[in-house]
C-alpha cells in the first residue's frame, strides 16, 4: 500500500515538470493552487496542488515543496492527501498545523501521507476553513524545514480536481 503511493506521488511530481503527451495538464489556476489531469496505462489521475509562500529555513539545500489532494478513480483512490518537502523525512517526523489543528503524517523516504480515509476527510475539511497551513518536519539528518501554504483557492482546485475525475 504504502509502495503504491510512493509510486503514483512519484508519478505526479516527474510528470509536474516534464512536457510530453501524458505529461499532467492544467485544467484551472485558483489563486495559490492549480488542478491538474494525466491519463496513465492505469487510467485518469487528477490533482490540485499548491507549493508554499514561505519556505526556511534557507541554508537547508532542499527540492520543491508541494501539497497534493489526488484523485484515481481506476484505482478507486479518492481524497489523497500527500507532501514532500523537498527532501528525504526523518522517520514520522511530518506534521501539519492551522489554527489549533493538528496533523501527523507518516513518511517514507520524501513523501508522507495521513494514516486513512477518515484523518484525510477531517484534513480536507480543515483545508476548506483555512487560510494558511504550515508543514514541519525533519530533514533525515535531523534539521528543521517549515513551509508555509496559503489554502487562498483550495476549495476551487479540490473541487475541480474532484469533478474532473468523476
Amino acid at each position: 500500500m504504502y509502495f503504491k503511493k510512493i509510486l503514483t506521488t512519484l508519478f505526479l511530481i516527474l510528470f509536474s515538470f516534464q512536457v510530453s503527451a501524458n505529461a499532467p495538464r492544467s485544467v484551472g489556476k485558483y489563486k495559490n493552487w492549480e488542478s491538474f489531469n494525466a491519463e496513465t496505462d492505469k487510467g485518469k489521475i487528477c490533482f490540485a496542488q499548491s507549493v508554499p509562500t514561505k519556505r526556511a529555513p534557507s541554508s537547508i539545500k532542499r527540492n520543491g515543496s508541494r501539497l497534493f489532494v489526488t484523485f484515481r478513480p481506476g484505482e478507486n483512490v479518492k481524497d489523497e492527501v500527500s507532501i514532500t518537502s523537498g527532501h528525504t523525512y526523518k522517520s514520522s517526523s511530518v506534521i501539519a498545523k492551522s489554527g489549533k489543528s493538528s496533523y501527523t503524517f507518516f513518511s517514507q523516504d520524501n513523501f508522507a501521507w495521513l494514516l486513512d480515509n477518515k484523518e484525510e476527510q477531517r484534513f480536507i475539511k480543515l483545508m476548506k476553513r483555512a487560510t494558511n497551513l504550515i508543514v514541519k518536519a525533519r530533514t533525515a539528518k535531523g534539521a528543521e524545514t517549515t513551509d508555509h501554504y496559503s489554502m487562498m483557492g483550495f476549495t476551487k482546485a479540490y473541487n475541480t480536481a474532484k469533478k474532473t475525475c468523476s
